[in-house]
């Protein structure tokens, strides 16, 4: 069975019609100002429902409201945090980052968990946390093992243990199941098209925005469209022009997405050639398409990924 989305996107995505011409998209919410966040502001931030967050326990203290970040393979820590939890220093690392390449101290971190799991020690690169948004992210390394469920609606995000579970039993008759394969640690969708495109997709619960590479935009884009100039800033505070604009169809398994925002560098974001994909057209679905949805569960243990479908979703 084929399913549609069709429903709006708040800001970022155009609604469609077969009545009305989708109306424009909206590029995303400006990055963090320059300004240094206070200590107190950023271990609560995420509390008022900013952004979503989970809670963290460093060595016993906390908890603490971290990001999780599907798209990064290390888990990160705030610069302010480390001070407080006076984390003793540790080798300088090298971080790929969608904005560039930077050499970044890391800090010992005793343990880390997530509620009741976790508990391993870690090396974790120490960034600003004006440009984390939080006071860490967590990454990849913290989430093998494990199911991340992210529900839109309730504006949470919850970290489980993994269940192995027959892929095709559904608990919703909204939801489909995509299967990924594993690379470098991430899940990577294959089952994805543009056209007759075949595009590898990474889930990216760490950006607000949807980043596609240099050769994906050559497949897809038409001569002369342009798009909407922005300026991104990332988690090492480098800034990049990208272009924003719409990916008119996608198919993700038996899923089309209609009008889906995407950005793309003036230079190929750096991720994509660290995952040997620079060549091959590929995105890193952001927040802005991830909150078409009601819920999404990213299981790493059985790599796969259910979708649950808004209840106003056409399905076809």
């Amino acid at each position: 069975m084929k399913r549609m989305l069709a429903m709006p996107l708040l800001l970022l995505l155009a609604a469609q019609s077969p009545v009305q011409q989708p109306a424009p998209a909206t590029p995303p919410a400006p990055p963090p100002s320059d300004a240094a966040m206070p200590l107190g502001d950023l271990l609560n931030f995420g509390a008022n429902g900013e952004r979503m967050t989970v809670p963290v326990h460093i060595a016993g203290a906390g908890p603490y409201r971290f990001i999780i970040d599907t798209g990064a393979q290390r888990t990160v820590v705030s610069r302010e945090l480390a001070g407080l939890l006076r984390l003793a220093a540790g080798p300088t690392v090298r971080v790929t980052a969608m904005t560039g390449v930077s050499e970044v101290g890391t800090v010992l971190i005793p343990s880390i968990s997530v509620g009741t799991l976790g508990g391993q020690r870690i090396e974790a690169p120490a960034l600003e946390g004006r440009y984390l948004g939080a006071p860490g992210m967590l990454g990849i390394d913290s989430l093998q093992g494990h199911a991340l469920a992210i529900d839109f609606e309730k504006g949470s995000m919850v970290v489980a243990p993994s269940h192995r579970r027959p892929s095709f039993e559904r608990n919703d008759p909204d939801e489909v199941v995509v299967k990924a394969r594993n690379l470098f640690g991430q899940l990577v969708v294959t089952e994805a098209f543009v056209g007759r495109q075949k595009v590898r997709v990474i889930l990216d619960t760490g950006s607000a925005v949807t980043m596609g590479n240099h050769a994906l935009q050559r497949a897809v884009t038409r001569r002369g469209k342009q798009g909407i100039p922005i300026t991104l800033t990332g988690v090492t505070g480098e800034s990049v022009t990208a272009s924003y604009t719409l990916l008119n169809t996608i198919k993700l398994g038996s899923m089309t997405i209609n009008d889906m925002p995407i950005a793309y560098a003036e230079n190929d974001a750096p991720p994509f050639k660290a995952f040997g994909l620079e060549n091959r057209p590929a995105l890193m679905l952001g927040m802005d398409a991830l909150k078409l949805f009601r819920r999404i569960d990213i299981d790493f243990a059985n790599r796969e990924v259910r979708f649950i479908m808004r209840r106003n979703a056409l399905i076809g």
